[in-house]
C-alpha cells in the first residue's frame, strides 16, 4: 500500500484506535469515580458482583434481625420496670403488714393501715396489667406464653418465657387489706403470702434481667457482624479513589494528545496537494 495515499490514511487509523482505547478506559475510570465502586455491576466483575450481592443480602437480614431485637428490648425494659415497681410496692406492703401484725395498734390505726395496703395491692395489679409493649404483655397471666425472637440473619431464634404475675404475685396478696393480727403475722413467714410474692418477684427480676442481657449482647454481636461484612464487601468492590484520581488525570491528558495526534494525521492528505502545484 502506498505511503502517500488519500484513500487510506494509516496514521489517522492508528491515532483513532488509540483514542478509542483511551476513551474506553476513561469511561471506566469515570464510572468508578462517580459510583465509588470498582465493581458497580456484573459487567465490571461478574464473580465479585455475585459475592457482593450475597453479602448485601446477609447484611439486610442481619439489620432486620436487629430491628426486631430492638422491639424485644423495649418489651423487656417495660417488663423489668414493672417488676421493679412491684418489688418496691411489696417492700412497702411488708413494712405495713408488720404493723398490722401488731396487736397493740388501735382500730383506727388498723383501718388506716388497711387502706394503705389496699392502695398498694391495687398499684401492684396495675403495674402488672399495664406492662404492655406493642400490644404484648408477658406478665399479665400468660398461660403458655413463650416469646420466640429472631436473633440473627440466618433465622436463629431466642426463646424466653412469660410469667403469670397476676396468679403468682398479685393473687396471693390481693386480700392483704383484710389481714387480722394473726393473718398479717402468717403472711410474713417464709412461706406466707407476702414473703412468697416478694420471692417470686425477685426471681422474675433475675430472669427477665438475664433475658435483657442476652438481647443486648445479641444486638451488639450482630452489629459487629455487620461491621465485618461491610468491611469485607468494601475490600471486594470499593474503588481506590486516590489511584483512580491519578489515573483519571493521566487518561484526560492522553485523550487530549490523542485528539491532537488524530488531527495531525487527518491533515496529512492535505500535504499531497503541494505536489500538484
Amino acid at each position: 500500500m502506498p505511503l502517500n495515499s488519500i484513500n487510506t490514511n494509516m496514521g489517522a487509523m492508528v491515532a483513532l484506535q488509540s483514542l478509542n482505547r483511551t476513551n474506553d478506559e476513561l469511561a471506566g475510570v469515570q464510572k468508578r469515580v462517580s459510583t465509588g465502586y470498582r465493581v458497580a455491576d456484573a459487567k465490571d466483575d461478574g464473580a465479585a458482583f455475585a459475592v457482593a450481592e450475597r453479602i448485601r443480602g446477609d447484611m439486610a437480614a442481619t439489620t432486620s434481625a436487629n430491628q426486631q431485637l430492638g422491639g424485644v428490648k423495649g418489651l423487656l425494659e417495660v417488663t423489668n420496670a414493672s417488676l421493679s415497681n412491684v418489688s418496691t410496692a411489696l417492700n412497702k406492703l411488708k413494712e405495713i403488714t408488720v404493723k398490722l401484725a401488731d396487736g397493740a395498734i388501735t382500730a383506727e390505726q388498723r383501718t388506716q393501715y388497711q387502706a394503705q395496703v389496699k392502695e398498694l395491692t391495687n398499684n401492684i395489679k396495675s403495674f402488672v396489667t399495664d406492662a404492655s409493649y406493642n400490644g404484648l404483655n408477658v406478665l399479665n397471666d400468660p398461660t403458655t406464653l413463650a416469646v420466640k425472637v429472631v436473633s440473627n440473619g440466618q433465622g436463629g431464634y431466642y426463646t424466653f418465657s412469660g410469667y403469670s404475675a397476676q396468679t403468682n404475685i398479685y393473687n396471693g396478696i390481693s386480700n392483704a387489706n383484710a389481714y387480722t393480727t394473726g393473718g398479717a403475722a402468717a403472711a410474713l413467714t417464709t412461706t406466707g403470702a407476702v414473703s412468697t410474692a416478694i420471692t417470686n418477684t425477685l426471681t422474675q427480676l433475675n430472669n427477665f434481667g438475664s433475658y435483657s442481657n442476652y438481647i443486648d449482647s445479641q444486638i451488639n454481636y450482630n452489629k459487629n457482624i455487620l461491621d465485618a461484612q461491610e468491611s469485607g464487601m468494601g475490600a471486594l468492590v470499593d474503588a481506590d479513589l486516590a489511584k483512580e484520581s491519578a489515573r483519571l488525570q493521566a487518561l484526560q491528558i492522553r485523550q487530549q494528545l490523542g485528539s491532537q495526534a488524530l488531527g495531525i494525521a487527518n491533515q496529512s492528505p492535505q500535504l499531497l496537494l503541494s505536489l500538484f502545484k
